[in-house]
C-alpha cells in the first residue's frame, strides 16, 4: 500500500475521489494537466527557490537529493541538531513527508512550508484571514511524522507567504468563528479518509464541485457523474452537501419529484441545509428535467434606471497578489450599438502601476456617475475595498464604502441569480451567457487561463497576449449584459 503524503491530504481536502482515482484509475484516462495548474507548480517552485536564496542565516540545503538518500541525509541533520533544514524527507509508519524546512526550536523541530500565496483564508493587507486547511493538513502531516520520531517542538507549525511574512498555523487551535473545528482533528478526519482509500475500505462517490474544472480526472468524473444522474448536478449542491442529501434525494430525478413533506422531514436531519435551500434545489431540479425549460424569478427584483449603464469586470493575479486590469463597457439608453470598451491596464505587474490602473478606474467611474455599475459576484467589490486600503490616497474609505453600498451598484449574482431559478448545472457567468446563446471570442476563456495568459505577457511583453486578456474582459462584460437583458425579461412565479 501506498504510504501517505501531503499531497494526499490536500487531494483530499479537495476531493477524496481525486485521491482514490490517482490509485486506482488507469493515468491514460487523465485529462491534460493544465496549464494553469502547471504554472501554478513552476511559480511555486520558482518562488521557494528564491526565498531560500534571500535566507540570511545558515541553512542545509537537501534540495539536490531524492528518495532514500534524502531521508538518509535528512536523519544525519536532525541527529546533528542543525538548526535549519531546507528540502527535508521524513517518514514514520505509513506516513511520509517533505516538509520545505524544518527548524529547532528548543528540543525538538518545527515544520515549516514556503507558498507562493497568501498564507490565511481570506487575509487582508493588515494580516487578518483564517488558517488554509489544507496548509495545515499537510502542516499536521509533518509534526505528526516529527512526533512519532520523538522530534517535534509541539502542534505549532509555520508558512513563509507570498509577501515574505511568517505565519504560524498553531495545530491544536480552530481556524476561527466559520469553523470551529481544531485543526488538528481536521488532520486526523483527513488521515482517517486516505487511510481508507488506500485499503480499499472506502470509495469516495465523485460529485459536480468548483474544483473539478481543474482536475485531471474532470471528464473521467463528469461521465460517472452524469450516468448516476447524481444530486451534485443540481446547481449549489456541491461535494458536502451531496453526501448529506444522497440518503434522502440521490439522484436529479428524487429531489425534482420530492413532495412538501418529503422535504420537510428529510430537513431537520440534513445540518446546515434550510427547508428554503431544499425547496430552492427542487425547483432547480425539476426546471432541469423539463423539455422546453424557461428560467424564473422567485423573489421580486428590481434594476436600478439609468440611461448609462457600466458592466465591470477585473482581472488579478492571486499569485503576485495585484489587481492588473479594470474593464468596463459602458452602454447608453439600452442601445447595443452604443458599447464601449474601456480598460485600465497596470503597464507592470508592481504597486506603482497598479495604483495608477486603480486611479484611471476610479476616475473613469465617478466621470460617469450617476449611473448603473453590474459586476458578478463580490470579487470585484472585495478588491476595490482592499485597492483603497492599500492606496487610499485614491479615495476614501467612506467614499468607497458610499459608492459600493449604492443600490446603483448591482452584483448580479447576488442581487439577482440566486432570487431566480435556471436549468443550467451552475450559476457562473460562463454557464448562464453560454445557456443564452452567447460566445466568447477566445477558445480556452477562464479566469485561470487569463492568470496563465499574463505571467505569459509579463515574460514576454507579447502585445498580442494582453491583446487576448482584453478580448477575454470585455467578453465577460458583454456577458453581463446579455444576462441582465434577459432577466429583465423574465417572468416570476412561487417555488413549486
Amino acid at each position: 500500500m501506498s504510504r501517505i503524503t501531503a499531497a494526499m491530504l490536500y487531494d483530499c481536502t479537495r476531493c477524496p475521489t481525486r485521491v482514490q482515482l490517482d490509485q486506482t484509475e488507469d493515468p491514460v484516462k487523465r485529462d491534460p494537466v493544465s496549464p494553469f495548474v502547471q504554472l501554478l507548480w513552476e511559480r511555486g517552485s520558482s518562488f521557494e527557490k528564491e526565498t531560500v536564496k534571500k535566507l540570511a542565516v545558515p541553512f542545509l540545503d537537501l534540495s539536490d537529493y531524492r528518495g532514500d538518500e534524502k531521508e538518509q541525509r535528512t536523519l544525519e541533520a536532525l541527529k546533528n541538531r542543525v538548526s535549519l533544514i531546507y528540502s527535508a524527507r521524513i517518514s514514520s509508519g505509513n506516513l511520509l513527508g517533505e516538509p520545505d524546512l524544518l527548524r529547532l526550536e528548543g528540543k525538538g523541530y518545527t515544520a515549516g512550508d514556503i507558498k507562493s500565496g497568501a498564507g490565511l483564508e481570506g487575509e487582508t493587507d493588515d494580516g487578518e484571514g483564517e488558517p488554509k486547511e489544507h496548509y495545515a493538513v499537510q502542516l499536521a502531516l509533518y509534526t505528526d511524522i516529527l512526533e512519532r520520531m520523538g522530534l517535534s517542538s509541539g502542534r505549532d507549525a509555520f508558512v513563509w507567504d507570498v509577501h515574505g511574512n511568517e505565519i504560524p498555523y498553531d495545530l491544536e487551535g480552530t481556524r476561527g468563528k466559520r469553523d470551529p473545528k481544531v485543526l488538528w482533528s481536521t488532520y486526523e478526519s483527513y488521515l482517517d479518509q486516505v487511510e481508507r482509500i488506500l485499503a480499499g475500505e472506502y470509495e469516495p462517490r465523485p460529485a459536480l464541485c468548483s474544483d473539478c474544472s481543474l482536475c485531471h480526472w474532470r471528464n473521467r468524473c463528469l461521465e460517472v457523474i452524469e450516468k448516476m444522474e447524481d444530486v451534485s448536478l443540481v446547481p449549489g449542491v456541491g461535494r458536502k452537501r451531496r453526501d448529506k442529501l444522497q440518503r434522502y434525494f440521490e439522484k436529479v430525478g428524487d429531489i425534482a419529484t420530492a413532495t412538501d413533506e418529503d422535504l420537510a422531514a428529510a430537513e431537520p436531519k440534513l445540518e446546515r441545509i434550510s427547508l428554503k435551500t431544499l425547496v430552492q434545489f427542487r425547483a432547480r431540479a425539476k426546471l432541469q428535467k423539463e423539455k422546453s425549460p424557461e428560467p424564473y424569478f422567485f423573489d421580486k427584483v428590481s434594476f436600478p434606471d439609468h440611461d448609462l449603464e457600466l458592466f465591470f469586470d477585473i482581472e488579478t493575479d492571486p499569485m503576485r497578489d495585484i489587481c492588473y486590469l479594470h474593464g468596463f463597457v459602458e452602454r447608453r439608453g439600452g442601445d447595443n450599438s452604443t458599447e464601449v470598451f474601456k480598460p485600465a491596464v497596470a503597464a507592470s505587474p508592481n504597486r506603482k502601476d497598479e495604483r495608477e490602473a486603480f486611479e484611471k478606474a476610479w476616475e473613469y467611474v465617478m466621470d460617469c456617475w450617476p449611473c448603473a455599475v453590474y459586476h458578478y459576484a463580490p470579487y470585484e467589490k472585495t478588491w476595490w475595498k482592499k485597492l483603497q486600503e492599500r492606496y487610499p490616497g485614491v479615495v476614501g474609505k467612506d467614499e468607497m464604502e458610499a459608492f459600493l453600498e449604492d443600490p446603483s451598484v448591482v452584483d448580479l449574482y447576488n442581487g439577482a441569480v440566486l432570487k431566480s431559478i435556471w436549468p443550467t448545472r451552475g450559476h457562473s457567468i460562463k454557464i448562464l451567457a453560454r445557456y443564452l446563446g452567447f460566445k466568447w471570442k477566445d477558445i480556452d476563456p477562464s479566469g485561470a487561463s487569463s492568470v496563465q495568459w499574463f505571467h505569459d505577457w509579463v515574460t514576454t511583453k507579447d502585445g498580442s497576449i494582453m491583446q487576448r486578456i482584453l478580448d477575454y474582459n470585455q467578453d465577460d462584460c458583454v456577458a453581463m449584459r446579455v444576462l441582465l437583458d434577459r432577466m429583465r425579461r423574465m417572468g416570476r412565479k412561487l417555488l413549486t
